[in-house]
């Protein structure tokens, strides 16, 4: 095929793409001890995109931002991913597990029936950033058996692009599975950074609520024909198309596209608990306050 021809191709692949349905502005919050952060998923813009619950990113170089941390506190029925871009962070929790993620290293939490964990900087100074998505679990599996796994930047799966390069945390990109498996509802996890002019696509099944988070850079978004910018959520709509398209302006790109099969099912919240009815909210602290709450013998963190 001509040159002509491939840019053709591309042009009618990008306009048939998702398009961005909306953007999401950040809104400055504390959580924790008091970490500043800006909340994405989990506001009055956006409550919810099932099966994402909220999505975090704390980024700053003043310690006083962070130092104070997230002391132990439980959850129960979610899971929480968080993604290091820049600094450590020590976690500990109720199985026993210990661990540092330093820039470029990812944990996947599942909480399951019930586990109390912290998180806390393993810094003094310098830039902490990262991200924080928590994914509902499915009524089936929201008392499971928790557990906790970690990525080490280096085992996190790697694919090279035309311009650019793409991580596979979770799911699937051209037949690379991602570092992390084994996850209800199979959902899709990727970090992609794409050099300037650089284009990328990727196959999201239409049914899947996608999206994704600028963390560098800035590029256009589907059809979309404004840019989409540095700490920006851009939601893609559902519809019929099979896959998403991004094409890197003059300052490139670098940004994390998410998506995952919505579960269709009631969603009771209730601060660090996820359940399907107010009844197992309540249910879960008062387990929590008189001491029944994990399941197993706890280990003091």
């Amino acid at each position: 095929m001509s040159p002509f021809g491939e840019q053709v191709k591309t042009l009618m692949k990008e306009e048939s793409s998702r398009k961005v349905s909306k953007l999401i502005p950040g809104v400055a919050t504390s959580d924790g001890a008091g970490v500043r952060l800006k909340r994405y998923i989990g506001t009055y813009a956006l409550e919810y995109l099932d099966p994402f619950l909220l999505l975090d990113e704390f980024s700053s170089d003043k310690a006083d931002d962070y130092i104070a941390g997230f002391p132990p506190h439980p959850h129960r029925g979610m899971e929480t991913v968080t993604y290091m871009v820049e600094g450590r962070v020590e976690h500990g929790d109720s199985l026993g597990n210990r661990g540092v993620i330093e820039t470029g290293d990812a944990q996947w939490m599942t909480a399951g029936s019930g586990i109390i964990h912290s998180e806390m900087p393993a810094m003094e100074n310098g830039l902490l950033r990262g991200l924080q998505l928590w994914v509902n679990l499915p009524a089936k599996d929201k008392m499971s058996t928790p557990r906790y796994r970690e990525l080490k930047s280096k085992n996190i799966p790697s694919v090279a692009i035309d311009g650019g390069t793409v991580k596979v945390l979770a799911g699937e990109f051209r037949s690379t599975a991602g570092g992390f498996s084994e996850i209800a509802g199979n959902p899709m996890y990727l970090d992609v950074s794409l050099s300037p002019g650089s284009r990328f696509h990727a196959v999201i099944a239409s049914s899947h609520n996608a999206f994704a988070f600028v963390l560098s850079g800035s590029g256009h978004f589907g059809s979309n024909r404004s840019p989409v910018a540095e700490s920006a959520l851009a939601i893609f709509e559902r519809s019929s198309a099979s896959h998403v398209s991004i094409h890197a302006q003059q300052s490139g790109v670098r940004f994390i596209l998410v998506s995952g099969a919505p579960l269709d099912e009631p969603v009771a919240r209730g601060g660090p608990f996820v359940m399907n009815t107010e009844r197992e909210i309540a249910e879960a602290w008062r387990e929590y306050r008189d001491g029944t709450f994990i399941k197993e013998k706890p280990t003091v963190i």
